[in-house]
């Protein structure tokens, strides 16, 4: 009868099978497998070889101040569970206290006073007898006291479970954090790197064009060229100059902003950018998908927040259930403190009370369906993490298969126009060509590696975005 003064919750059971493999697409060659080695299992440590990369990520950890500001909350959420223990224990505690009285005339204790001193002044002979009560009575206290509200309906134990899951939840976000800070780092280290191959690119490409610029000025001399070739090539050496300038400015802000996630001000970062273009991006083993739920921090938070959300359902319906609580009182008391501790002076008290809700309950109905629509939140917002998790992967495993063709027709795009800059010269200084090939020609070179290079940065990022989707970098 007691139970059924409360609402039927309606609970959302949240929908988590993935497919056996990842999906990724009609046009990838490898057919998918159930191999179960997972790269995300690998410590960052272990995954990025680079000495200068693993000094920024591990400094970042230490110092970085969202970081430190996200742990602060998980020291919150573990001091809420001790907090939430405490409610469900008995409270005791020690204290003393004075107070003084007088009481109106005109009142039913002043009358009753009044009553006293009558008896007190004339007896039953007429003599004085007893002790007149004083006009201004004092009462000194010094003991124990002690509450407790009896669990009956776990509703105390079962908050401070729930303060126990949020704890765990939070955990799993400040893993979160890191797995993202981890790839933050390196994908800026890797953008950092892939600026000083631009900025050497650039500087080979204005020396072969300073080249040029003095051939086509010996040519002229002969006049096997004009004064517009000179022009020309002057301004060409002028234009990728000022982009020197333009990725200086970027190589700044990048090394700015792994500064600021270092926690330290702005300063050079030390790096290693020789051999960029020769870099093999890390072999990557995605697993199978149902992997996920236990390698990936945000799905772990989600499933948390759920089972604490669920359990919350619990602890509102335990409002609508009466209530018993005790409560205890044990020292001395007298009204003059040289009767405080004899043994006259002792008094306790014992007392339990028990209430329960029965009008205008608007307010416990509604906390209950608040419970109850949080928990259906939190179970669509856990099948959401699951959903995106899956897809996430999923395109990053397409990603690193479709730029890794990329990535070779390119480098064959870039050998092929080396080589046509030198047969350009050959053929202008022959007179068998006109200027305005080779610069052509020294230009589609320049942006062909500079798109190289750029492809080479993206290969490398999205290594570190899979790795990430997968669930690595946390552990």
């Amino acid at each position: 009868m007691i139970q059924a003064c409360a609402p039927t919750a309606t609970l959302k059971k949240p929908e988590t099978s993935l497919p056996e493999t990842y999906n990724v697409g009609l046009q990838q060659d490898k057919p998918a497998t159930q191999d179960q080695t997972n790269t995300a299992d690998v410590n960052w440590k272990s995954f990025f070889n680079d000495p200068d990369l693993l000094y920024l990520i591990e400094t970042a950890l230490a110092n970085n101040k969202e970081i430190k500001i996200t742990q602060q909350r998980v020291n919150v959420a573990e001091n809420e569970i001790q907090e939430r223990k405490g409610e469900y224990l008995p409270f005791v505690g020690v204290g003393a206290g004075a107070d003084v009285e007088k009481v109106s005339h005109y009142t039913m204790a002043g009358a009753a006073e009044e009553s006293l001193h009558i008896i007190y002044q004339e007896g039953e002979g007429g003599e004085e007898i007893g002790e007149p009560v004083p006009k201004y009575l004092a009462n000194y206290e010094f003991g124990l006291f002690a509450s407790w509200e009896i669990d009956i309906w776990k509703k105390l134990r079962n908050s401070a479970k729930v303060a126990a899951l949020e704890y765990m939840a939070s955990k799993e976000g400040n893993n979160f954090l890191v797995t993202n800070m981890v790839a933050e780092i390196a994908h800026l280290y890797y953008e950092l790197v892939a600026l000083d191959n631009h900025f050497m690119n650039l500087e080979q490409n204005i020396n072969l064009q300073n080249n040029g610029l003095e051939a086509v000025k010996q040519l002229k001399q002969y006049g096997r060229a004009t004064f517009l070739a000179i022009k020309r090539y002057e301004a060409e050496v002028s234009k990728n100059r000022s982009h020197v300038y333009e990725v200086m400015q970027e190589m700044v802000e990048v090394e700015n902003k792994i500064n600021l996630l270092l926690g330290r001000e702005p300063q050079p970062i030390s790096r290693s950018s020789g051999g960029f273009l020769n870099m093999n991006p890390q072999v990557i083993q995605p697993g199978i998908p149902s992997q996920l739920l236990k390698n990936r921090p945000d799905i772990r938070r989600a499933e948390l927040e759920l089972t604490a959300a669920t359990l919350n359902i619990d602890v509102a319906r335990a409002d609508f259930y009466p209530s018993l609580e005790i409560n205890s009182r044990l020292g001395y008391e007298a009204f003059q403190t040289q009767y405080l501790f004899s043994p006259e002076a002792m008094a306790f008290s014992l007392a339990g009370e028990i209430a329960a809700p029965i009008f205008n309950r608007s307010a416990i109905i509604a906390q209950f369906k608040n419970a109850n629509a949080r928990q259906i939140q939190v179970a669509l917002d856990y099948e959401q993490t699951i959903l995106n998790a899956y897809t996430e992967v999923a395109n990053k495993i397409s990603n690193m298969s479709n730029l890794e063709k990329n990535y070779q027709l390119k480098t064959e795009q870039v050998n092929a126009l080396i080589e046509s800059i030198d047969l350009s010269n050959q053929l202008f200084t022959s007179g068998r060509t006109e200027y305005l090939e080779v610069l052509l020609t020294q230009r589609e070179a320049l942006e062909a590696k500079m798109e190289l290079i750029e492809t080479k940065q993206m290969q490398l990022s999205a290594t570190v975005d899979l790795y990430r989707a997968l669930g690595g970098g946390w552990k």
